[in-house]
């Protein structure tokens, strides 16, 4: 977040009441909230940052009649969320090659969604696959009311009868809503592995990357593995998908012959085991990874610099 919006608020915190400061504590469930359905963490602080422009300008009275201030900004944040999804098809379109959401490093306000443990194990998705790079790509492809309550729903447990009317539906429909979301996004999810397997799988893969192994780069990869970059315009990145396992491998091997990747080291990477690349002491490249039935299937390439903020210094 940019020093003076953080001096803003806290400024803020001092003028307003105590629910206002509350609802100041309660930003970083806003900004969770955000990014999930956004997939970018600059527009998920600029969508939260309107949301809160909107609170401080409504009159005393208008502020002292709300029951919930923090429901008031749950709403409006998930609004403002729609406009934007109602919006990025057409922006993305012009976007230059493909584009990936954000990837984020291990971080713990990533992780605060405020859902409890209770209900049926099969009807949710895990928390910490709530911002999986695979997730939120696949959360591209459905509405963006789904999207919605989806995300409301089963990572942050809100009920359907408050998501209705965020999503300008009645409740049996957003139950719906969620419904259609869950099952599109589990038919990727079979044949999942472990995160043990996940995270040996993706070290055998930089160890072949590093030694120049193309046999076995192409024994790790699934018949059907595509990869996808994102270089957004500003660096050089492959703008047509990679498909199938001997170019995908050609393709690797091929940037680290161009000295991409001068070192490649294993982190995480939206929770999940991935790869980061460094070049002149620098982060230039982030690699998550889709790993089902012990081959990778989905390789997601993130170079455009503008979304690598989180990886360099000291975070967004």
């Amino acid at each position: 977040m940019p020093a003076d919006r953080g001096q803003d608020a806290s400024s803020l915190r001092l003028i307003f009441d105590k629910h206002t400061a509350v609802m100041m504590d309660e930003r970083v469930t806003l900004v969770n909230i955000a990014f999930r359905m956004l997939g970018c963490a600059h527009e998920a602080e600029d969508v939260v940052h309107e949301a809160f422009a909107r609170w401080f300008a409504l009159s005393d009275e208008a502020r002292r009649e709300i029951r919930s201030p923090v429901a008031w900004l749950v709403r409006v944040t998930c609004r403002i969320c729609l406009d934007q999804l109602g919006s990025a098809r057409a922006r993305r379109e012009r976007y230059v090659g493909d584009w990936l959401p954000e990837p984020l490093p291990d971080d713990s306000r990533w992780g605060g969604t405020g859902r409890n443990s209770s209900g049926d194990p099969a009807e949710r998705v895990a928390l910490d696959d709530s911002v999986s790079m695979g997730m939120l790509v696949m959360l591209e492809s459905v509405t963006p009311a789904e999207r919605v309550a989806f995300i409301l729903h089963d990572v942050f447990d809100l009920p359907h009868t408050e998501i209705a009317g965020i999503v300008g539906r009645s409740a049996e429909s957003s139950r719906q809503l969620a419904a259609s979301a869950r099952r599109h996004l589990r038919s990727d999810r079979r044949r999942a592995v472990s995160t043990h397997q996940h995270r040996s799988i993706v070290s055998a893969f930089r160890n072949a990357c590093e030694h120049g192994d193309l046999d076995t780069l192409i024994g790790l990869l699934d018949p059907q593995v595509t990869v996808r970059a994102d270089g957004g315009g500003k660096v050089r990145a492959a703008l047509r998908p990679i498909l199938g396992p001997e170019k995908t491998a050609r393709y690797f091997l091929g940037l680290l012959r161009n000295r991409f990747a001068r070192e490649l080291t294993e982190e995480n990477v939206n929770g999940c085991p991935g790869l980061v690349s460094h070049a002149d002491g620098e982060v230039n490249g982030i690699m998550a990874f889709a790993v089902r039935g012990g081959r990778i299937t989905q390789i997601w390439v993130i170079v455009n610099p503008d979304k690598l903020h989180a990886w360099k210094g000291s975070g967004l």
